[in-house]
């Protein structure tokens, strides 16, 4: 049953990666300009940061497996009404509706499966399910791209509605034997007010600060490789190879790690090592050392998702880890607007952009150091 919370992910996930490289084309072809076609990218994210946090509340109010499927359904509709948009106006509305049906599926997921997961191996299925959302997102924008390049956008967006929709039926069918007894769950002893603790704030933070690398990453990335003169498609490969180191760390015997050593140690290391790889890419032109310093990237990046959620589980009872999740994956959508809004505004050049993360990364690593003990 583990594995068909882990097929979920990663078509929650899926689905986000997706629409990455055909939305900004698909508002201009309706009529949007710059302003329009970026905020019809971003309102995604927007509406998901509340998805994620109402699909938290509930999983904890009426168990996260009916929010899982209500996730899954709506989301599944949203994707089938694409073919309605006529304009960028009613684009925005239909990715408004999108990403808050979708944000409803990810926090109730991952409350699902941490709470049916053995605390001591509560790492090592962290880290299998961040190389369910890795695959994702080096599967998905091809999908995206190749799909669309032989038919539309919105038959694109009915191929992935159809899979979650079927997603959806097998979901209802398997889980709701699987269902923790509501009457144990809800009772006034086990059913402890959600509290804001260091462990959380940690967690939090990191989500935050991961997602805003990779949102300069996804904008910053592509400039630096045009800059030095590279074909254009270099970019994504490079991403690619990222996503590959971080799955063989996610999968190979190494995953131990994330439950033989404290998780706030992993989360340091990662930090330290994505840091570090930023910086190098800031400082390096030859195509070589680019995949070196992704690799290096990938692997820093690996430590650090399966950290960030071990010490969510460790910090919440499984009566309020639903809405933890709600709030953890919010950081993580406001992490990748942030990222790339905040080096645009700042108006940094590619290394620019890279050594202003790479400092943040660095610093958030010392930050935990310090506060270590405490």
């Amino acid at each position: 049953m583990r594995f068909f919370i882990y097929l979920i992910i990663f078509f929650a996930f899926f689905d986000l990666f997706a629409q990455l490289p055909i939305i900004s084309p698909f508002a201009v072809s309706l009529g949007a300009g710059p302003f329009l076609a970026g905020l019809a990218v971003g309102m995604y994210s927007l509406s998901n940061t509340f998805g994620n946090i109402i699909s938290g509340i509930f999983s904890d109010r009426k168990g996260p497996f009916a929010i899982l499927l209500i996730g899954l359904a709506s989301t599944s509709a949203a994707l089938f009404i694409y073919g309605l948009a006529d304009g960028p106006y009613s684009l925005l509305a239909i990715r408004f509706l999108h990403g808050l049906a979708a944000g409803l599926t990810v926090p109730a997921a991952f409350t699902y499966l941490a709470n049916r997961t053995d605390h001591s191996r509560r790492g090592k299925n962290a880290a299998i399910s961040g190389a369910f959302v890795g695959l994702a997102a080096i599967i998905g924008p091809a999908y995206g791209a190749i799909y669309t390049s032989r038919g539309s956008v919105p038959e694109t967006m009915a191929v992935t509605g159809t899979l979650i929709g079927l997603l959806a039926i097998a979901a209802f069918f398997l889980l709701r034997t699987h269902q923790v007894n509501k009457k144990t769950d809800r009772s006034p002893a086990k059913r402890p007010d959600f509290e804001w603790n260091a462990g959380l704030w940690r967690s939090f933070s990191g989500a935050f600060f991961l997602m805003f690398s990779q949102g300069v990453l996804a904008y910053m990335l592509p400039l630096k490789v045009e800059a030095l003169g590279f074909p254009t498609q270099l970019s994504g490969l490079l991403l690619s190879a990222f996503g590959l180191a971080a799955i063989l760390v996610f999968l190979l015997p190494i995953n131990r790690l994330f439950d033989a050593v404290r998780p706030i140690i992993t989360l340091i290391i990662g930090f330290a090592v994505m840091g570090t790889s930023l910086f190098a890419l800031a400082n390096i032109s030859t195509e070589p050392l680019l995949y070196a310093a992704m690799c290096t990237y990938g692997f820093g990046f690996a430590l650090l998702f399966p950290s960030i959620n071990s010490l969510l589980i460790d910090a919440t009872e499984p009566a309020s880890r639903g809405r933890a999740y709600g709030y953890f994956y919010a950081f993580f959508s406001i992490g990748v607007v942030a990222g790339s809004g905040v080096t645009g505004a700042l108006a940094l050049t590619a290394d620019g952009g890279f050594l202003f993360s790479g400092s943040l990364l660095l610093s958030i690593a010392l930050a935990n150091w310090l506060t270590l003990e405490r």
